[in-house]
């Protein structure tokens, strides 16, 4: 016989069905409501560096509609506005390691040299933490002139003849300079803050300069070896290459502006000025780079076993010849970083983020229309001694302009809360524009409004390309 059970309003079981089902629902909606919390909580990111080109990135970060949260390590009073400093040194890899593991860090992005050349992108992915540079081995591109130079030889990729020798090949190497024709370049096998470079227009010239790097130390180990190579005639350019290890994109074409002094006279220094994009670097000069030099590099590291990641610099010098490199550096360039993000308009976040994941394929890259350009504002007695902290005035005008940005590089806040000069190259004053000239215009009109004791600033910043622009 089927027993069948009526129950009413008191019954005791359906109540204790109803209240589970309650928490069962209300816990569901408990997890939901916390991973949808959970999900929207903002990307953190890592930024290495302290200069005008950190800056820079960590600017551009912050446009992102991610809204990511920005460390910047050790940063400057710039990247103070924008992110948070955290009170690391560049190459102290284990603490940064460190604390991006307890911040739980999604993503670092390395921007001097030094780090990439001991092994952070190594570290880091060691452990798990995703990181956009190059590994130590690839790095050497940059590191060592020696190896950068051997490596394109291997590969044919066009640049200029060369030799290299060691303190002991002293009487070799003079041996050798002597048959070589002048102008000759010198340059110190490892990194020198960019002043390991010289270019000497005689052998008396280029004897001493033998003699300073190899017997002098004036470079310090960076000096232990020397590259000899053959002086290029044209103009330099740069690109900048963004890789997967597999796929890549390419930035808009820059140039620099190394030497001190209007008409490009005085010594080198770390870079004066830059615009982009260059119009000397024309489509069919960027198809060559492609087909002559990106592609066989990033093929050729691939084929050695050490794939290239993060951001390929290549210095070009555009000869009657076609394009050859000058040099590779393993990271954005500054200033050029300063023109070249600013005409990035797809999320520079996502764009990083698949460079360090190995995810560029069919990666669409957009641009904006026109042209930046940045004014370096430089201590007086730069690229040699010069004060610090000198109080900068002026950058309180800047916050609401949209075509004109302040980059800091060297710069810190001192006791009284007040933004100092701490470094030889202040600030990077960037303007953009519909055109070159008015990018020009922005930037200088900017650079007016700032102002520190015996500040210093190139007047004709991008006369290369207005003089490129009036010939078309």
């Amino acid at each position: 016989m089927e027993m069948k059970i009526e129950p009413d309003e008191n019954c005791t079981l359906l109540k204790d069905l109803d209240t589970f089902s309650s928490i069962y629902a209300f816990t569901e909606l408990f997890c939901l409501l916390f991973l949808l919390h959970v999900a929207k909580l903002p990307m953190k990111i890592l930024i290495i560096g302290s200069g005008g080109r950190e800056h820079a990135l960590v600017w551009a970060l912050s446009r992102s509609p991610q809204q990511p949260q920005v460390y910047c390590a050790p940063g400057n009073a710039g990247t103070g506005l924008l992110a948070q400093n955290v009170d690391f040194s560049p190459n102290d890899i284990e603490g940064l390691t460190n604390f991006a593991i307890s911040e739980q860090i999604d993503l670092t992005i390395v921007g001097p040299e030094q780090p990439l050349v001991i092994g952070v992108v190594d570290f880091f992915r060691e452990r798990g933490l995703a990181i956009v540079g190059p590994t130590a081995y690839a790095a050497q591109l940059e590191g060592s002139k020696g190896f950068a130079k051997a490596f394109m030889a291997r590969h044919q990729i066009p640049t200029a003849a060369f030799r290299k020798f060691s303190a002991s090949d002293f009487s070799a190497a003079q041996l050798w300079l002597e048959a070589q024709e002048c102008p000759i370049v010198l340059k110190a096998d490892g990194l020198a803050a960019g002043k390991g470079v010289l270019i000497c227009p005689d052998q008396e010239t280029a004897l001493q300069g033998l003699k300073t790097i190899l017997l002098d130390g004036a470079f310090g180990d960076a000096g232990a070896e020397v590259v000899i190579e053959a002086f290029m005639t044209g103009e330099e350019a740069s690109i900048f290459v963004l890789t997967d290890g597999k796929d890549y994109l390419i930035l808009p074409a820059a140039q620099d502006h190394k030497r001190i002094g209007d008409g490009d006279v005085g010594p080198n220094t770390g870079g004066m000025g830059a615009y982009a994009p260059a119009p000397i670097v024309t489509q069919e000069v960027v198809e060559r780079v492609q087909l002559e030099i990106i592609e066989p590099t990033l093929k050729g590291m691939a084929e050695e076993g050490n794939p290239y990641t993060g951001i390929l610099y290549v210095g070009l010098m555009l000869t009657t010849d076609g394009p050859k490199v000058v040099e590779y550096n393993c990271r954005f360039g500054d200033p050029e970083t300063q023109v070249v993000l600013p005409l990035i308009k797809s999320d520079v976040v996502d764009l990083f983020m698949r460079m360090a994941t190995s995810s560029l394929n069919e990666y669409v890259l957009k641009l904006h229309h026109g042209a930046a350009a940045t004014v370096v504002m430089a201590s007086s007695g730069y690229p040699d001694h010069y004060p610090k902290g000198l109080e900068i005035k002026g950058l309180e005008v800047v916050e609401d302009v949209e075509n004109e940005m302040v980059f800091h590089a060297g710069t810190t806040q001192n006791s009284e809360g007040k933004t100092v000069t701490s470094g030889g190259r202040v600030l990077a004053v960037t303007g953009i524009g519909d055109s070159l000239q008015e990018a020009l215009n922005n930037a200088y009109h900017r650079v007016g409004k700032l102002r520190f004791e015996g500040a210093y600033y190139r007047k004709d910043i991008g006369w290369r390309g207005i003089k490129h622009l009036s010939e078309l």
